[in-house]
């Protein structure tokens, strides 16, 4: 919500009251010692590395838009889902997002390009993160070695002003 547009720091935001614009979710596929990450073409974190995802429809439960993003994105059917995580952003422009992040040890289809993003299969210790956001290396090592966490992070633009992360 536009209140916490002027908040710079996450300890200066009452997380169990804030409510989100908008609810998304991330799904990463991980087989062996390979992650299917897309370069993503438009909207939020055009031109960045990131998992398939995106927002949650209404009535719709988040494993379900994981798996129906993934297949709209890069054609991939994700099995066996687990919620890693979840995070919780405030941009200085008003925006705010909740996000779910599951991951997937299975698939079914072949991956292919969309208007919305190219995916790729990249070696687990080859992650890179100098084309993701900001936030992205403070937590996704954490869930690539079975840790699960909620993250709290206050950005403007691209940039990261605060941030929080709790293993739970």
């Amino acid at each position: 919500m536009a209140e916490y547009s002027e908040k710079t720091n996450v300890n200066d935001i009452d997380w169990n009251s804030w409510i989100p614009a908008e609810r998304a979710v991330l799904c990463f596929i991980k087989v062996d010692n390979r992650l299917m990450l897309i370069h993503k073409k438009r909207g939020l974190g055009k031109g960045k590395v990131n998992a398939p995802g995106g927002r949650i429809e209404k009535d719709e439960l988040p494993v379900d838009a994981a798996v129906r993003e993934t297949q709209e994105e890069i054609g991939l059917t994700p099995y066996n889902l687990v919620e890693m995580g979840e995070l919780h952003f405030i941009f200085t422009d008003g925006y705010s997002l909740h996000g779910v992040i599951f991951f997937a040890d299975s698939y079914s289809g072949t991956p292919v390009e969309t208007d919305e993003a190219v995916p790729f299969w990249c070696d687990i210790d080859k992650v890179p993160y100098e084309d993701m956001w900001e936030d992205d290396h403070f937590w996704l090592p954490l869930l690539l070695s079975g840790q699960k966490m909620k993250g709290y992070f206050i950005f403007d633009n691209d940039k990261m002003l605060s941030h929080c992360i709790e293993i739970i």
